[in-house]
């Protein structure tokens, strides 16, 4: 990706960094409002920066895109092992983990289309995803499971894939409940 080689010899200042994750979030919170084509600038005043901003570290939307989806994969995948910390028990950090995980696979159906694109710059997307955040689920079904909490031998690619099937039922139908779905997913883990 264009924006990842600049600077990549000496590390990025404070507020560097700072302000790429400022611009990230913000692009992040545009592209569920308003998809991923929505304007440049809607993005630059939710950042509070100017247009050439983005430009600067995001040469081009795909840029954009591809850093906002591992920016996010990265938060998510570092939330596992702190919620595995910080939870009173293993299967609460599973159950947490999972819920970010649905709100993680909800936002991103507004990127299904761009990813599924004939644009290769998005080809590494799935593998990223897979690499980063498999990992962090056999890390705390792993935990549960140890804790005797739910039944050992739990497949996480089968596992985030059932709940990216239910997610994929995610509409405005009032009568379809993703969130309430997985919930009965997760507490079949349960012993």
């Amino acid at each position: 990706m264009a924006g990842e080689g600049m600077g990549a010899d000496r590390p990025k200042r404070a507020d560097a960094r700072r302000n790429e994750e400022a611009l990230l979030e913000a692009a992040a919170a545009v592209f569920v409002a308003s998809g991923v084509d929505a304007p440049i600038r809607d993005i630059a005043a939710k950042a509070g920066v100017g247009t050439a901003t983005i430009y600067r570290h995001f040469p081009t939307r795909a840029d954009l895109i591809v850093a906002v989806y591992r920016h996010q994969v990265d938060h998510l995948a570092e939330t596992g092992p702190a919620l595995l910390r910080s939870a009173d028990t293993p299967y609460a950090a599973l159950a947490r983990w999972l819920e970010e995980f649905v709100d993680f696979v909800i936002t991103k159906q507004g990127l299904a289309a761009v990813l599924q694109s004939a644009d290769p710059c998005y080809d590494p997307l799935h593998s990223y995803f897979l690499e980063r955040l498999e990992p962090v689920c056999v890390q705390l079904l792993e935990a549960a499971a140890d804790a005797g909490e739910i039944r050992p031998g739990q497949d996480p690619y089968e596992l985030m894939r059932g709940i990216g099937s239910l997610c994929a039922g995610a509409t405005s139908n009032p009568r379809y409940d993703t969130r309430r779905l997985v919930r009965l997913l997760i507490a079949g883990l349960r012993r």
